[in-house]
C-alpha cells in the first residue's frame, strides 16, 4: 500500500450494548494494522471519549472533524455491534466513499453470553446505508489477521484515487487539435467538465512548435551530447543529421515542462502530421518518455487519456500506462491478442530487447522517429473510458502476457478468459480500439471506483477474477 494518496478518516462504531472493552481491544487491533500498512488516516482520538461513536449524538462532532481533516474516505470499522443511526449519517452529511467491515466474531463464553455481534451491527448499518442512498464498500466478516481484509482495504484506497480523478477532476492538456478523419476520438468536452470535472486545456500546436524549437536552439549542445549517449544503447536509423532528433528531444522537455507548470495528469497529443512535418521527425521517441510520467493518449484521444489516468491512479501512480491498440488475434492462441501501437513508456521495454528508433512501416513517409521495441511479461489490466449520448461506460479487464510473433514498434502478445466474449463486449460499444493497459491486476479496483462516479457504468470484460 505503500505510495498511496488516500486520506483515511478511521472511525469506530461501537454500541452500548455488547463489551465496551472488547470493542476497544479491536478498535486497536484494526489500527495498529493500518499503521503497519503505512496507510495515511485520521482518527477521532480526542473527538470523542475512546475515540469511538456509540450515539447518535456523535455524529456532527465526527463529521466536523473530518470535514476539517479534509479526508478522501472513511472506514468504520464495527468493533462490538453498530451504532446504524450514526452510520448512516456520517456516511451522508461526509459526502465521501465509505468502507464497512468488522472483524469475526468468537465463539460465546462458556456461559453463554457474547462479547460481541459484529456481523450483525453490520447487517444494520448496510441497510441505513442503503437507506440514505450512501455507496459503499464491503470487506467479508473475517479476521484481523486474514488476507482478505488486508486486499479489501488496498482494494478500496485504490479505488478512491481513482474516483477522485473524476469526482473531484482531473487536467488533460491537448497539444494540437482532433484528427480530421479520426471520428472515433470525438467527445464532448463540456459533458466531461460538467459531469467529471475533466478540464481539457488546448495547447496551440504553432505556439507549442515554436517553443519547442527554440528549445532545441538554446539547447543543443546539451541534446547533443544526450544524443550521443543515446546512440550508445539504441539504434537510430533514417535521418541524415542530428537536427531532428534533436528536436524530438525539445518536444519532450516542452512537454514534461508543461505538464509541471499546468498540474496535468495527461496529454491528448495530435502526433501527425503538423507535429511530424514541423520537427523532421514523428516525435514518438519523446511520447515513450513522457508517458513515464503522464498518461497519453496519442492520436488526440481524450477519452485514452482520461483511461490512462484511471489505470495509473489504481497503481497509486506507481506504474504507468500506455494506450494500445487491439488490434489482430493470435495466430494459434483463439484467446490470444495483440496489444500494440507506438510510444510506449520506456519501461515497459523487455530487458533483452534494444530500442530501435526508425520509419513508420505503416504510413507512407520518408521520415524516421518511430520507436520499436518489445513490452515486458507479466499480469495485465486494460481499461476503457468511452461514451455516447450521455451514457459513459468503463470497460475493464485482466489478462497476461503470452508469447506471440514478433511484430514492429511496441508491442506485447495478452492472454485472457475468453475472446469472443471480449471481442463482442467492446465491439457493441461505446469503445474503441484504443485501450489502455498497465501492469498489474487492478480490475477489482476500477469497478469498484465506478460506484462512486455517478454516471460511470463499469463493463467487466473478463468472466472470471
Amino acid at each position: 500500500m505503500a505510495g498511496q494518496r488516500v486520506k483515511l478518516g478511521f472511525c469506530p462504531i461501537g454500541k452500548f450494548v455488547f463489551s465496551h472493552e472488547d470493542a476497544l481491544r479491536y478498535k486497536a487491533l484494526i489500527e495498529a494494522k493500518l499503521q503497519q500498512w503505512g496507510v495515511d488516516y485520521v482518527s477521532i482520538d480526542g473527538v470523542l471519549p475512546d475515540g469511538m461513536v456509540r450515539d447518535q449524538a456523535h455524529v456532527d462532532p465526527v463529521v466536523a472533524h473530518f470535514k476539517r481533516a479534509g479526508v478522501d474516505a472513511v472506514f468504520m470499522p464495527h468493533c462490538n455491534f453498530g451504532t446504524e443511526g450514526a452510520v448512516g449519517m456520517i456516511g451522508a452529511k461526509l459526502g465521501v466513499p465509505v468502507l464497512l467491515w468488522g472483524p469475526r466474531d468468537e465463539a460465546p463464553l462458556p456461559d453463554g453470553r457474547r462479547l460481541r455481534d459484529t456481523l450483525c451491527g453490520m447487517f444494520a448499518s448496510s441497510k441505513v446505508l442503503h437507506k440514505l442512498n450512501v455507496p459503499f464498500t464491503y470487506i467479508e466478516n473475517c479476521g484481523v489477521d486474514d488476507p482478505a481484509f488486508a486486499r479489501g482495504v488496498d482494494q478500496f484506497l485504490r479505488a478512491v484515487n481513482v474516483a477522485d480523478a473524476l469526482r473531484r477532476g482531473m487536467r488533460i492538456g491537448h497539444i494540437g487539435q482532433r484528427i480530421d478523419f479520426f471520428w472515433t476520438t470525438i467527445v464532448n468536452e463540456s459533458e466531461l467538465l460538467e459531469r467529471f470535472k475533466v478540464e481539457v486545456l488546448p495547447f496551440d500546436m504553432v505556439e507549442f512548435v515554436r517553443r519547442a524549437k527554440e528549445r532545441a536552439r538554446k539547447n543543443r549542445t546539451g541534446y547533443l551530447t544526450e544524443l550521443t549517449e543515446l546512440k550508445q544503447s539504441a539504434e537510430i536509423v533514417g535521418f541524415d543529421d542530428d537536427a531532428p532528433m534533436i528536436n524530438v528531444l525539445a518536444t519532450r522537455d516542452e512537454m514534461m515542462e508543461l505538464g509541471d507548470k499546468h498540474a496535468l495528469e495527461g496529454f491528448a497529443v495530435q502526433d501527425f502530421n503538423s507535429l511530424v512535418d514541423e520537427m523532421g521527425a514523428y516525435c514518438f521517441y519523446a511520447d515513450s518518455a513522457v508517458a513515464d510520467h503522464y498518461a497519453l493518449g496519442y492520436e488526440s484521444d481524450i477519452h485514452g487519456a482520461i483511461t490512462g489516468v484511471l489505470l495509473q491512479r489504481a497503481s497509486f501512480n506507481q506504474a504507468p500506462t500506455y494506450l494500445v491498440d487491439l488490434t489482430i488475434r493470435h495466430p494459434t492462441n483463439d484467446n490470444g491478442i495483440l496489444l500494440w501501437h507506438a510510444g510506449a513508456p520506456l519501461s515497459m521495454r523487455d530487458e533483452s530487447d534494444s530500442v530501435k528508433i526508425g520509419h513508420h512501416w505503416i504510413l507512407p513517409s520518408p521520415l524516421s522517429g518511430m520507436p520499436h521495441f518489445r513490452l515486458r511479461g507479466g499480469p495485465i489490466t486494460v481499461a476503457r473510458f468511452d461514451g455516447d449520448r450521455g451514457e459513459y461506460q468503463l470497460a475493464i479487464g485482466q489478462g497476461k502476457s503470452t508469447d506471440g510473433p514478433y511484430t514492429q514498434n511496441n508491442y506485447v502478445w495478452m492472454e485472457v478468459d475468453d475472446w469472443p466474449h471480449w471481442e463482442r463486449t467492446i465491439m457493441q460499444g461505446p469503445f474503441i480500439h484504443h485501450t489502455g493497459m498497465s501492469y498489474g491486476q487492478y480490475g477489482d479496483a476500477l469497478v469498484e471506483a465506478c460506484k462512486y462516479v455517478p454516471g460511470l457504468e463499469p463493463v467487466r470484460l473478463d468472466r472470471t477474477r
